[in-house]
């Protein structure tokens, strides 16, 4: 299963104690999976879903909310063997009108009151009313990458107006979440593996929270073993680069000019590296009699580059 199916898997066994957020995630539930389907004898009030687990919650949800019982069918694809899809449907104009009004599609004199908006603003007052209906977005129409690969959080809205709302809910929580134009859906979506991490704990997820919590320690272990290994071999390199070019250098000198030539610490200096080609310049400057720090054996060295690259420009004004 994949950890988008853990997390929903997870969200599916949780029923909320409390009412108005068992309605709140109904009213998610519809807003994105639900449709209301009127005849002339009477209205029906469906849920299409391909995921099982929303498919059970929305039928217990519905069941200790309201006292009603669904009818569950299951739609099987002809040319998609795979691909099956669970309609939920409630029946009865009076059990219909009761849930219209409890998640504001209908008023008490049964009037049509949606909106273009998501959900009425009076089923997200609450703190975890909004906790609710994004545990309901999420099952509905969410997923989420793997932790292992990327962190990434989305739900596909069908209209501006509705990823306006959803993506303010979710900033209600101090959030950071973007809107963005997909083919013809609006997606709400989150990045960076803090932002993953809140906003399960803001639906409730935590067993999830704690598998993806131990998946960024290890991949922040790893990262920083992997700079740490880039670092050195980045200085290793770069010393090595080092000594060759001053290896050269003494040996043109050498060859050109002698180095009996040198000043006495330039001649030391440069016998100890001929004889140390490979060592670091601390331990290098612990050959020379008496020891000399760092800083200065790259200040003699420095000044051996110097003389060759005089040597080089007068051999080449000679030729």
């Amino acid at each position: 299963m994949s950890f988008s199916g853990q997390v929903k898997e997870e969200l599916s066994r949780q029923i909320h104690k409390s009412r108005h957020c068992r309605i709140a995630e109904i009213a998610a539930v519809l807003s994105f999976a639900g449709k209301l389907e009127e005849t002339e004898d009477e209205s029906i009030l469906r849920v299409y879903t391909e995921n099982l687990s929303l498919a059970r919650k929305y039928f217990i949800l519905m069941k200790q909310t309201f006292q009603v019982t669904c009818r569950i069918a299951v739609r099987q694809n002809i040319y998609l063997h795979k691909s099956r899809t669970f309609v939920i449907s409630l029946s009865g104009q009076k059990e219909v009108s009761r849930v219209l009004q409890a998640v504001k599609w209908r008023s008490e004199k049964n009037e049509d009151i949606r909106t273009r908006e998501l959900a009425h603003k009076i089923l997200v007052q609450k703190s975890c009313c909004r906790r609710a209906f994004i545990r309901g977005a999420f099952l509905s129409a969410g997923s989420m990458s793997d932790p292992e690969k990327s962190y990434h959080f989305e739900i596909v809205c069908t209209g501006e107006e509705k990823a306006g709302q959803l993506m303010e809910i979710i900033n209600s929580f101090d959030m950071d979440a973007k809107v963005v134009m997909r083919k013809k859906n609006h997606v709400v979506y989150l990045k960076e593996g803090a932002q993953i991490v809140d906003i399960l704990n803001i639906m409730e997820a935590h067993v999830a929270l704690m598998n993806l919590e131990n998946v960024r320690i290890i991949k922040e272990m790893r990262n920083s073993v992997n700079r740490q290994v880039n670092c050195e071999t980045a200085n290793i390199n770069k010393t090595v680069s080092a000594a060759v070019r001053q290896v050269e250098d003494i040996n043109y000198i050498r060859l050109t000019r002698g180095l009996d030539s040198l000043p006495d610490n330039l001649r030391e200096v440069a016998l100890v590296r001929l004889q140390y080609p490979q060592a670091p310049l601390k331990e290098l400057g612990t050959f020379l009699e008496p020891p000399v720090g760092k800083s200065g054996v790259n200040h003699r060295l420095r000044r051996l580059c110097e003389l060759a690259q005089e040597l080089r420009q007068t051999d080449c004004e000679n030729m």
